[in-house]
């Protein structure tokens, strides 16, 4: 099946964050998501997963151990197991990505 916007499950999470998710097994999850301006995610770490992230729209901000990074649209960034990370949308505008997570991500995030 084709997977869009439209026939995708969809959920909210933290700050009133979109996410529609395209595929999802053990192996491989993909996903679109949307972050509001002046947003984030909390500091966490995967166990097993490898994630990468692929801007769509705006700019993110990436905090990767002690390391800061800047990614803007169609630039992506890759994300190690067991690295401490968390993302924000620091910018004016909605910020709009792929992710991309192996093995999958259920029950594998912890908080830091």
């Amino acid at each position: 099946m084709i997977k869009t916007k439209e026939n995708s499950e969809h959920y909210f999470w933290g700050e009133l964050c979109d996410s529609w998710v395209f595929h999802n097994n053990d192996n491989l999850v993909v996903k679109q998501e949307m972050m509001p301006p002046k947003t984030s995610e909390k500091l966490h770490f995967h166990k097993l997963a490898q994630q990468f992230f692929y801007i769509l729209k705006g700019e993110a901000t990436f905090y990767i151990e002690e390391e800061k990074f800047t990614v803007k649209s169609r630039g992506g960034i890759a994300i190690e197991p067991k690295k401490k990370h968390y993302f924000a949308n620091e910018s004016d505008e909605n910020l709009e990505f792929l992710v991309i997570s192996n093995p999958s991500t259920d029950e594998d995030r912890v908080l830091v």
